[in-house]
């Protein structure tokens, strides 16, 4: 007889991506104002494996239990919705979001897409993982991404939009795989691709898109406060280590999204009579798809930028949308949208924070299960959540406004540099 399962994979995930309340706590609470312009989120706290992909139909496992198990628990960022939790409440946010399906059957923090079985390194794995990527069928996996990717893509991109900060809560093993000790915190703010080559991949996000602003993700300052608070709160920091972020991120998809966006705003205001232009719409589209789900825009960039060949009836169309990729190209060039975009104070932070999963959860030594939240741990995310919360609202009081006190020499040998 086979064993028990030991977790509850049947839970609610419809929707896959919720909002959970939260009661404010503390005296560091963002101004009513602000409150609404910060986003707390958690990916990969989440419990729930729907039952069609975990059983075929005549009741038997698709994957392995003992391995999905262990899987899982590897997987999981044990911890992160607690410190999410109180890092919402320590801001005043009435809610923080998180990711309602296991980490192991779904990634959303990767570029949609089956992981090819030779791929070895887990930052360039993609949603969906080795373990289900190997016994899903085609159907089964065009399923889990309708089903869950793009709702929580939907969701997302809903609350970052007039998001000026948004704060990505994961936990992270104890330890390295060298046995020294991690570091209590780590605040990522780096692209993969840029940490090892000085520049993104090309063929990930369109190459209109300014690789140097790719070098940190969070203004240096509101990164540098948090850094600080927490070693004064006795929390060892470290910064895009043990690893950067991967470029199919939450974190670096939403920094292209946002600045693709404040293109589009300023080459319209200039060019108002592009609005509504089919052409345009198809460029912009392209431009923004960086979850890189849309088929129509995948057709478009192998188009501009693979040159592969279009159908007779769909290349006028093509060529229109090149000759306004080119007008959107030179106008980038010709303005200043990258250095304003750069110092804007208007510029969204997106940031992972790494917290050791040993501060905020426990396994017990026998089984290696996961035990519950004790009162010693929550206090401890309660004060790492405080320490965040003093310096994002230190922050908004005192350095966001740096770009407009910024004295015009200064500013202007800035945007040279930009």
């Amino acid at each position: 007889m086979p064993a028990r399962p030991r977790f509850d994979f049947d839970r609610p995930c419809d929707p896959p991506f919720a909002r959970v309340g939260v009661t404010p706590t503390g005296d560091l609470l963002l101004p009513e104002a602000l409150r609404q312009r910060v986003t707390v989120f958690a990916v990969h706290d989440g419990e729930a494996i729907p039952r069609r992909f975990r059983y075929r139909a005549d009741g038997s496992p698709i994957v392995d239990p003992r391995e999905l198990e262990r899987h899982f628990i590897e997987a999981r960022d044990w911890g992160a919705n607690v410190v999410a939790g109180e890092l919402a409440a320590a801001l005043g946010i009435p809610s923080y979001l998180t990711c309602r399906v296991a980490r192991v059957l779904l990634d959303f923090n990767r570029f949609p897409g089956s992981t090819p079985s030779d791929s070895h390194d887990p930052l360039e794995a993609l949603a969906i993982g080795p373990l289900f990527a190997r016994a899903l069928d085609h159907h089964q996996k065009t399923d889990l991404l309708e089903s869950f990717y793009d709702p929580i893509s939907s969701a997302i991109e809903a609350s970052l939009k007039e998001s000026l900060i948004g704060l990505a809560i994961h936990t992270y093993d104890e330890a390295h795989q060298s046995k020294t000790k991690r570091a209590h915190v780590s605040i990522i703010s780096l692209a993969l691709s840029y940490q090892r080559d000085n520049r993104l991949r090309y063929g990930v996000f369109d190459p209109m898109y300014p690789d140097h602003l790719a070098e940190s993700s969070c203004s240096r300052i509101l990164r540098d406060r948090m850094s600080l608070n927490l070693e004064r709160s006795g929390f060892r920091v470290t910064h895009n280590h043990p690893y950067a972020l991967p470029d199919g991120s939450v974190e670096m998809r939403a920094q292209i999204w946002h600045f693709f966006r404040f293109l589009r705003q300023r080459f319209e205001e200039a060019h108002p009579e592009t609005v509504g232009d089919p052409a345009y719409e198809r460029v912009f589209t392209m431009l923004t798809d960086t979850n890189l789900r849309l088929a129509e825009a995948d057709e478009l960039r192998s188009f501009l930028h693979r040159f592969r060949r279009a159908t007779d009836a769909r290349r006028p169309a093509f060529l229109a949308s090149l000759a306004a990729y080119e007008h959107v190209g030179r106008f980038l060039d010709a303005s200043d949208v990258v250095s304003a975009y750069r110092r804007s104070p208007e510029r969204p932070s997106s940031v992972a924070i790494e917290v050791r999963k040993d501060l905020v959860c426990s396994f017990d030594p026998q089984s290696g299960l996961p035990l519950p939240t004790t009162d010693e741990q929550r206090a401890v995310a309660r004060e790492i959540a405080q320490a965040v919360a003093g310096s994002i609202r230190t922050y908004f009081a005192t350095d966001r406004e740096l770009y407009e006190t910024t004295t015009p020499a200064k500013l202007a040998l800035l945007r040279e540099e930009a």
